[in-house]
Formats: C-alpha cells, sequence, structure tokens
C-alpha cells in the first residue's frame, strides 16, 4: 500500500489573470490537487500573479534597487514542499511571462547548497500542467521540465500534462462547451503525473535525497575530485 500522507506539494498557477478572474490552469490543476489531496499530500498553493514578485535573478531583489520584493516569503514556501508543479496558460507559443520569471528567481536560489553540499533543489521533484487553445503544449513543457531538472529538481516519467482546445478564439478549459472534463487523454496524463511524481517524492523522501558523492559542491571546492582526472592532450 502506498503511503503519501507525509509528502508535501507546491502548485504555482502562472496565469496572467489576478485572484477572483477565473483561471482555465487552475480548472486542470484542481484535478491533480484532488487527488494529492485525497492521498493525503498536504498541499499549498498559490497564483503568483497576486503576489508583488519583483523581476530578477537573485534571492532578494530590494537588495539591487527594487522597493517591494515578496519572493524570499513565497520562495520559503516553495521549497518546504518535496513537490513542486508549475501551471501556466500557452501565450504565442510559449509559457506565459510569469511561468518564465518564477523559473529565473528559482534559477537565482540555485546557487545554494544543502547541509550535503549539494545545491539546494537536490532531492525535490518537478512537474507542469499547461492550458491553451494553440499549440504548444509540448514545448512549454520542455522548457520547464528542462530548467527545473536544471537546478537541481528530479523529473519523473511523464511529468507534465495538458489540455488545447480548438486552435484560436473558441472554448476553453473549464467552459461547458469544450467538454473538456471528459477528455480521456487529458484525464490519464493528469493523473499518471500526479502519481509519478508521487512515487519519486516518495522514493526521494524515503533516502534522504540523492548521496553526496560525486556531485557535493562543498566536497568539490575542498578537493574532492572522486574518479575525475583532467584530460591529457598531446
Amino acid at each position: 500500500m502506498n503511503d503519501f500522507s507525509r509528502l508535501k506539494a507546491m502548485y504555482v498557477n502562472c496565469t496572467l489573470k489576478k485572484s477572483p478572474e477565473l483561471s482555465h490552469t487552475q480548472g486542470l490543476m484542481d484535478l491533480s490537487i484532488k487527488m494529492m489531496q485525497k492521498e493525503g499530500v498536504k498541499v499549498d498553493q498559490l497564483r503568483l500573479v497576486d503576489h508583488q514578485v519583483a523581476v530578477g535573478v537573485y534571492p532578494d531583489m530590494t537588495e539591487h534597487g527594487w522597493t517591494m520584493d515578496q519572493w524570499p516569503a513565497l520562495f520559503e514556501k516553495i521549497f518546504d514542499a518535496d513537490i513542486l508543479i508549475v501551471g501556466t496558460p500557452i501565450w504565442l507559443g510559449e509559457k506565459s511571462s510569469v511561468a518564465q520569471m518564477l523559473i529565473e528567481r528559482l534559477y537565482g536560489m540555485s546557487g545554494k547548497t544543502n547541509d550535503k553540499g549539494q545545491y539546494l533543489f537536490y532531492g525535490k521533484v518537478g512537474g507542469c500542467i499547461i492550458t491553451g487553445n494553440e499549440d504548444g503544449v509540448k514545448h512549454c513543457a520542455m522548457g520547464i521540465l528542462y530548467a527545473l531538472q536544471h537546478i537541481g529538481y528530479t523529473i519523473p516519467p511523464q511529468a507534465d500534462c495538458g489540455w488545447l482546445g480548438e486552435i484560436g478564439p473558441g472554448p476553453s478549459y473549464l467552459d461547458p462547451e469544450s467538454n473538456a472534463n471528459s477528455n480521456d487523454f487529458t484525464n490519464r496524463n493528469t493523473t499518471f503525473m500526479t502519481y509519478n511524481l508521487l512515487h519519486l517524492a516518495n522514493i526521494l523522501k524515503e533516502n534522504q535525497g540523492y548521496p553526496s558523492y560525486g556531485n557535493s559542491r562543498k566536497d568539490w571546492d575542498e578537493g574532492s575530485r572522486w574518479n575525475f582526472e583532467n584530460p591529457e592532450y598531446r
């Protein structure tokens, strides 16, 4: 029997719409959220555009000319979670500008290390949820998941899901005429993504993340090279 009750998940909705405006991305995110909650996972979520987050790639942008930056407090909530799911709409074939800002702010924290000397996000799991009525689900997922793994998140198999309506001005995910809630492909992928995230996060938590052998920045800086040898050129 799988027990996911000790896991925490954070869903960050990168819609361009401030609350309480309807977010179709939130509609698809809610499917995954409900599954996690039924499995006993502690779920938190935020709509990033509702907060005053400065643009930049430093941990606290008030130290770089900005008068307000709520990112440090929001980051504590994001970092407290074992699983991060980024939700975004598609605009002009790309993830939203808010999603890009989220990635840049996460990147600004990635130089920090954990108590093993590894980069900060080692041992955490990432995925993404994408909606729109134009092409781009796989393209957006590719960019988001690459960025997350680059800064240290672990990505399980099939870690993305999405829904696309008719290309052009047509019904969106929560519009009744879209019949999106009966789309078996989207429902299946959302379910698989959710459980793949849970399984991988459980494995990493059980093993206290990754061993530090061969990947500790602290050990490298102190002279450890494990089995690395500089190539000899002749």
